[in-house]
């Protein structure tokens, strides 16, 4: 399996370090399996809070190797943002989703599931079952 045939990840946060700190532990959960692509999209373009358009649509064209991008996302104006992508048709990759999933343990299970070859809906099942993780 290469990088080729995997679904690509991208985290939105509206923080830089929250979304770069997310990615790397998902890819470090991975076990050493194959290498999906995740991009962090994090904060707004001047560098503080908030979240930026034009930062999701980069990174999920960085992560796009045609098999699909699962965008998952911290809080509602990153969903609203995405949204608006998604609404304007041409921003974002083809096979781009919005997966509504614990922004944490959704991205690990994503990225964890891309990294088996898992197609998109799978992913996206992976990272929405994380909302039924017992804690206690």
């Amino acid at each position: 399996m290469t990088e080729a045939n995997l679904v690509g990840i991208v985290l939105v946060s509206h923080s830089a370090a929250v979304a770069a700190s997310v990615a790397e532990l998902a890819r470090g959960l991975t076990g050493g399996g194959t290498a999906v692509r995740v991009a962090s999209a994090g904060g707004a373009e001047d560098g503080g809070l908030g979240t930026s358009a034009e930062l999701i649509a980069g990174a999920a064209t960085s992560v796009d190797a045609g098999a699909g991008v699962a965008v998952l996302t911290d809080l509602g104006s990153a969903v609203l943002t995405v949204k608006a992508l998604l609404a304007e048709g041409d921003e974002l990759p083809p096979g781009t989703r919005l997966v509504d999933a614990p922004f944490v343990e959704g991205a690990v299970a994503a990225v964890v599931t891309a990294s088996t070859g898992a197609d998109l809906a799978a992913v996206e099942a992976a990272a929405a079952e994380a909302y039924t993780y017992r804690k206690v």
